[in-house]
């Protein structure tokens, strides 16, 4: 639990927030330099969200040099965003500090309130939010739509939790002392996240640690920078004070310094990222010298079992959810599926007339696309290896099994049976549109595939036995289950997995207990 000293910071002197929509010039000491403001971005977008510089102690503040992002669907670039480094970092860490100080003393009640108004403001602004998200991952606007409302939706929750975090009162051996429990905030935590769910990742986390008492320094994925921005322009709006949000974009080149700042600073308490198990890692050994608390949430390679029993058209129907949302680019998609030999064919081909049917491969921005773009050059490269792995092994292409004309980062959706678990498909995350089948006999045997891997973030089946649904419920290694459900994440659930998928628990209840340190009090001499 970090402990307020006296700072002096350039950054964040005083709990008063800037103006909205201002941009504020740095004193000439701050390690930052002169602002840009706004992107001019793509039309369609809001010049009022679309943010450019960093966001560090109420200011919006910019570094020495600048990276671009592109729309990942055409190539284009969306602006030019600050390119913080270790220095912006620090002075991030610093502001974020200070805050703490004087943010941990405010009542539950008004950090709640000020939490609605953030998630009032995002409501009043979901459809801007979804267009910088469908601008800068690809995403399709309707999944974009989706996630703005899961995204704010957390900032609701936890401005509900901020009033819930109860301490306890103990029953001690002897009459003269009394014993309690109290939970107190952590400190200044930093969050690194991914690309994927560029909104709703960060308000998974922020929502609990401001809930808690903590104050967050963000560092967004490099592909995604502007909807973190855009979070605080309305955080800035809604009245959260200086020092208590703060976002530092940085370019691939310079994730690798930032993170391990973030992660080694003695002003950090806490640590939460979400993302590739290699890169968690690497964070923890840097977390690990000054002992800092960690939540992590990692790569997953998620079973989606088919029994006998099944509804094989509620399958079919779960199948398509898990698997190509956001073109299969999320952690919790399905990567492998087994399907059992009494009705393996009738899947086989349900599914395959499914994916012809129903999905559409095209701009985020069409309405008639359900599949937009993978990320970069780079996935599409990974998702080609597995499909040809996969081919020379043996395995069946039954529909897809290509890049897609649409454009350079496109993938057709992809149907493979005849899969071994030799194949990459089955020992990797593909994190694409690529759905490899492979063929069981016996309960045993799926639930051996299922946990033979290293990771365990979810796991789905389908089942109509239900002696069957407890066993093989009890025995997934997985920290989520769907049971004839394809969808399973909800703000009033944790989120989280076993194995190398991660550590601690999001969203829930269960969530703001990460940012929370527990303080027993022994009270002698009554």
């Amino acid at each position: 639990m970090a402990t307020c000293l006296r700072l002096r910071s350039c950054l964040a002197p005083h709990l008063r927030r800037a103006p909205p929509s201002r941009i504020c010039r740095p004193r000439a000491d701050c390690p930052v330099a002169p602002i840009r403001g706004y992107a001019r971005g793509p039309a369609g977008l809001s010049s009022a969200l679309l943010r450019t510089d960093g966001f560090v102690g109420g200011l919006w503040v910019s570094a020495a040099a600048t990276f671009p992002v592109h729309d990942p669907a055409s190539g284009a670039e969306l602006g030019l965003v600050a390119d913080c480094g270790v220095p912006e970092a620090r002075a991030a860490v610093r502001a974020a500090y200070e805050a703490f100080c004087s943010w941990r003393g405010v009542s539950a009640k008004e950090r709640s309130s000020l939490l609605r108004k953030w998630y009032d403001l995002m409501i009043q602004n979901k459809d801007d939010l979804a267009k910088i998200i469908t601008a800068e991952s690809g995403k399709p606007l309707k999944e974009a739509q989706g996630e703005i409302l899961y995204s704010a939706n957390f900032l609701e929750w936890f401005s509900e939790e901020a009033r819930r975090v109860y301490g306890d009162i103990i029953s001690t051996p002897t009459k003269e002392r009394r014993a309690f429990v109290l939970k107190q905030p952590l400190g200044v935590a930093a969050v690194i996240t991914p690309w994927n769910f560029p909104s709703a990742m960060i308000t998974r986390k922020v929502g609990a640690a401001l809930a808690a008492g903590c104050t967050v320094v963000v560092k967004p994925a490099e592909d995604t920078p502007f909807s973190a921005l855009a979070l605080a322009e309305l955080a800035n709006q809604a009245g959260i004070p200086p020092g208590v949000y703060n976002v530092i974009p940085c370019s691939q080149k310079k994730a690798k310094e930032v993170g391990e700042a973030l992660c080694t600073d003695p002003l950090v308490s806490k640590i939460s990222f979400t993302g590739s198990t290699a890169t968690g890692k690497v964070l923890l050994h840097h977390a690990a010298n000054s002992v800092k608390r960690v939540s992590m949430e990692l790569g997953g390679h998620a079973p989606f079992i088919v029994f006998d029993s099944a509804n094989v058209d509620q399958a079919v129907a779960g199948a398509m959810a898990s698997k190509f949302r956001n073109s299969g680019q999320t952690c919790v998609c399905s990567n492998r599926f087994l399907v059992q030999s009494g009705i393996h064919d009738s899947f086989v081909k349900k599914f395959a007339e499914a994916i012809e049917t129903n999905l559409h491969v095209g701009n985020g921005f069409e309405e008639r696309t359900t599949q937009g773009p993978l990320i970069n050059a780079k996935a599409v490269e990974k998702v080609e290896k597995h499909v040809h792995d996969a081919i020379s092994k043996g395995a069946t292409v039954v529909t897809g099994g290509k890049r897609h004309h649409v454009g350079k980062n496109f993938f057709e959706p992809t149907l493979l049976s005849n899969v071994t678990r030799d194949m990459l498909c089955s020992q990797e995350e593909t994190f694409g549109p690529v759905a490899p089948v492979i063929k069981f006999n016996t309960e045993e045997e799926a639930v051996a595939i299922a946990n033979a891997a290293d990771v365990g973030l979810a796991g789905y089946f389908y089942s109509q036995d239900p002696a069957q649904i407890w066993r093989v419920a009890e025995r997934l290694e997985v920290g989520m289950v769907g049971v004839n459900e394809g969808l399973i994440s909800s703000v009033e659930c944790p989120f989280g997995g076993v194995k190398q998928s991660g550590l601690g628990r999001e969203g829930s209840k269960y969530g703001i207990d990460e940012y929370l340190e527990l303080k027993y009090v022994c009270f002698g001499g009554l």
